[in-house]
């Protein structure tokens, strides 16, 4: 929408992630020289971690994107709540080998002649997995077993585990002894600092064919850093923000006062309001001819206690997403509401009078 305002080429603060956008901060270089030792190694895994937008997956695309795809056999593998045979049929599916409904013992003799006959063609086998803290124990060791599968003195198989922080926790696990004896190189991606944050930013805005706009006031870079702590997908976002208002309100040179303008936009986005609104003409809280009384919530007790296993930082994410599902799930009572309001109306008789105890709309969520 504003490219051609400020005279890029493309969009310079896209969510999704782009190789040719790579920012090498100090981290990310680190980061990469461990999945090119890994990938000249061809043996054992690889374990990358890093925060949510860190630029894990960037990374992981670029070094896909080096390699000599004539040669490499990539299997890619985003991982969820599976069991340890799940897991093994799903890293069937990713290679394109058909193991459905196989037994346990014939699926994996399936994987290691797949591997064997890959190997045999002068090809390697890659298997990236993404979201690896999502992985069981047993299935982090299903993976160390196919590890085991040799041709000869060469490795049938390498594997590139990528996830969020607490994988590493994982993996310092007293049963995950075993695993980390294979593991050739481990690194994690942390935030940019202040200055790599201008840098990126910069960066950036240059991929992207800008030749001077926009511009920003100095003290743009430090508020920008504070506000994303340093996480490139949070600084992406929050760019992108501040590039449309500059659109919006036909200024090329950005200033501290436009960054605080997003910054409140944003967190007015992110509030949960639920107050008394007025959707499709019904005001919430007005009488309703329905009898709602027999709608019957299920038992939520489990809820608590499974928040009360997840790390602070999975908590502040999954109190987001609820308070997101709250807000939908209001705006879907309101429409209801507002449909029933008027099926009620059209089917009473004229001069019917309304009931005594009229049933209301739901009140406001408290926190």
């Amino acid at each position: 929408m504003y490219e051609a305002f400020f005279g890029l080429s493309s969009k310079p603060f896209q969510l999704s992630p782009d190789p040719n956008f790579y920012f090498g901060s100090k981290q990310h270089r680190r980061a990469k020289a461990y999945l090119d030792y890994g990938v000249l190694r061809n043996d054992g895994f690889i374990v990358i971690t890093g925060e949510i937008g860190a630029g894990k997956t960037t990374l992981l695309r670029g070094l896909l994107d080096s390699l000599n795809r004539s040669n490499v056999v990539i299997g890619n593998l985003v991982t969820t709540q599976l069991d340890a045979e799940d897991t093994l049929r799903m890293v069937g599916a990713a290679f394109g080998v058909r193991v459905k409904d196989l037994p346990k013992s014939e699926l994996l003799m399936t994987l290691e002649a797949f591997f064997v006959n890959q190997t045999s063609q002068g090809k390697r086998c890659l298997l990236i997995v993404d979201e690896a803290q999502n992985l069981t124990a047993r299935a982090v060791e299903e993976l160390r077993m196919l590890s085991n599968f040799q041709f000869g003195n060469q490795s049938l198989l390498q594997t590139f585990l990528v996830g969020q922080p607490e994988f590493r926790n994982i993996l310092q696990r007293p049963e995950m002894e075993q695993f980390r004896q294979r593991v050739a190189a481990t690194c994690h991606i942390g935030p940019l600092d202040e200055d790599e944050t201008q840098r990126y930013i910069e960066h950036r805005l240059k991929c992207a064919g800008s030749s001077g706009k926009p511009s920003f006031e100095l003290d743009v870079f430090p508020l920008i850093y504070k506000s994303s702590q340093g996480i490139p997908r949070r600084i992406n976002s929050l760019c992108d923000r501040l590039l449309l208002l500059g659109f919006m309100g036909g200024k090329t040179h950005l200033q501290v006062a436009d960054v605080n303008e997003v910054l409140r936009d944003l967190a007015q986005e992110s509030e949960t309001p639920l107050k008394a609104s007025h959707h499709n003409g019904v005001a919430a809280g007005a009488p309703l001819d329905v009898d709602l009384s027999r709608l019957k919530l299920g038992d939520l007790s489990g809820l608590s206690g499974e928040i009360a296993a997840l790390n602070q930082d999975q908590q502040s994410e999954r109190l987001q997403r609820l308070e997101s599902s709250l807000i939908r799930l209001e705006r879907i009572n309101l429409q209801t509401l507002g449909l029933l309001q008027k099926l009620v109306e059209a089917v009473r008789p004229a001069g019917a009078a309304a009931p005594s105890a009229p049933i209301t709309a739901p009140t406001e969520t408290k926190q």
